[in-house]
């Protein structure tokens, strides 16, 4: 048996491979329906404006070359059909060499967007998901068995992913160390899901046993991921189990599905070796590429690992611009309170208070307090998380807010479809927007009964005065 291959864990790269393609499916599906109003030429952050002041190593991306809405949108379908054939298990039926070009496809193209993204991509599952993807290439396809190597090396990432956020909590909020977090994050997190309300209605002991149990899987039993099968496959199962825990407790985009994935290739099962017909030994030439990107991987660990380990721990940061070996963390602080901005608009030529002020519904965060969330997660919409952290601070608003109402403003459709609804008819726009911000908090289960609403918010102030457009300034 060649000391370079795991072939009893054939079934679980099988696995792997097509719970992967799914994730990249997703993650081009989100950019192709939503890069227009966020990055196109006349996004928010418009792309060649961002190209014209960073150099290409520091953000290597085919749009460094060549920036259209129509070659970006070609690149987001284009990972969509490769990432459909993997899914369908394309990779398989070519030629080792072949098989491998086609996994670095999705992974080429969805770096050049996550390094064109700027705020929009600014999330830790963009560099987990490219980190995961760049290993995929080097797991061989069904002419060899996968190499032990890269199982190693991908347990490195679900271990840096689980213990480095365990870490992140033990070392911030106290509410961690003191077990109430709970008693506020489901409420308060960015974007809660349709159970989002009953779990935060859970009994507080219940919410002191959540969090307890997440220090565990996060920080002892990450440690089990580097033993014999099968207590490592039991590790693995139990992180599995907390990230679908996760999953119906709200929307995190991918973030726990990506981590799912990765666990998938640590389990062993009893009957997922490889079939007789493959070759006992890889190719020399297979070989020594996958030993070269190993030990390039292992010297780029470095810097994590001492993230880690420093008091002064960061979460969710790319090392190096190829986002080979990233440091990873969540919720590192937990807000007690939740605030939402919401916009309105009218048509009134002087806006006054008693203004007929209309309100835009997102399709994710909260609004209208009767909407009751949806499920949206793994597909991720970017402008409502960004509009999540707007509440938090206009420091987080300031690159692209005033993009967002100039946007409104001016009834442009690529922005209009980001939302869940208008208030207004295309064709005629309001003449005014503002922004208040909201206090927002569950209702009880009484106030539910009695209303129907599952949110109750309480005006705090404003966030943006009466806004319009430059132009109609002018023409007044």
């Amino acid at each position: 048996m060649d000391w370079f291959t795991a072939p009893g864990y054939w079934l679980s790269r099988l696995v792997f491979q097509r719970a992967l393609a799914g994730v990249y499916l997703v993650a081009f599906l989100t950019a192709a329906l939503q890069f227009r109003a966020l990055l196109g030429e006349r996004g928010m952050l418009p792309v060649p404006r961002f190209v014209a002041r960073v150099p290409l190593r520091r953000a290597p991306s085919l749009f460094q070359f060549h920036y259209t809405d129509r070659f970006f949108a070609a690149c987001a379908w284009t990972g969509c059909a490769v990432s459909a054939a993997l899914l369908a298990g394309l990779d398989g039926r070519l030629p080792l060499w072949a098989g491998m070009l086609l996994w670095l496809v999705p992974w080429v193209l969805y770096l050049s967007i996550v390094n064109v993204g700027q705020t929009w991509y600014a999330f830790g599952w963009e560099s987990l998901l490219l980190e995961t993807g760049f290993l995929a290439v080097f797991l061989g396809n069904d002419e060899v068995a996968p190499p032990v190597v890269v199982l190693f090396l991908l347990r490195w990432i679900l271990f840096r992913v689980e213990f480095g956020a365990g870490l992140i909590k033990m070392r911030g909020d106290i509410c961690w160390r003191r077990l109430t977090c709970l008693d506020h994050h489901h409420e308060t997190q960015p974007m809660p899901g349709p159970l989002s309300w009953f779990f935060h209605h859970l009994p507080r002991r219940l919410h002191r046993v959540e969090a307890a149990a997440n220090h565990v899987t996060q920080l002892a039993v990450p440690v089990l991921l580097f033993t014999p099968q099968p207590i490592a496959t039991a590790a693995a199962s139990l992180m599995i189990l907390t990230q679908l825990w996760l999953v119906l407790s709200g929307n995190f985009s991918w973030l726990n599905w990506i981590t799912i994935v990765l666990a998938l290739s640590v389990i062993g099962y009893p009957d997922g070796a490889a079939p007789a017909s493959v070759a006992d030994t890889a190719p020399v030439w297979f070989e020594a590429v996958v030993l070269a990107v190993a030990a390039l991987l292992v010297f780029l660990s470095r810097r994590p690992v001492i993230n880690m380990i420093s008091r002064r721990q960061v979460m969710n940061r790319a090392f190096d611009p190829l986002h080979l070996v990233n440091t990873y963390g969540a919720f590192g602080s937990v807000s007690r309170v939740r605030y939402e901005v919401v916009l309105e608009g009218t048509a009134d030529d002087v806006p006054r208070e008693d203004s007929d002020w209309r309100e835009y519904e997102f399709r994710g965060k909260p609004g209208d307090p009767r909407h009751w969330p949806r499920q949206f997660a793994p597909y991720h919409l970017r402008l409502d998380w960004l509009m999540w952290f707007a509440a938090l601070s206009p420091a987080y608003a300031e690159p692209w807010f005033g993009g967002l109402v100039e946007r409104l403003l001016a009834d442009d459709g690529d922005t209009l479809r980001l939302l869940r609804r208008s208030p207004f008819p295309r064709g005629s726009p309001p003449r005014h927007i503002r922004a208040g911000l909201y206090r927002y908090r569950f209702t009880t289960w009484r106030e539910l009964r009695e209303t129907g609403a599952c949110w109750q918010r309480t005006y705090v102030r404003a966030y943006l005065p009466p806004t319009r457009l430059a132009q109609d300034v002018h023409r007044s």
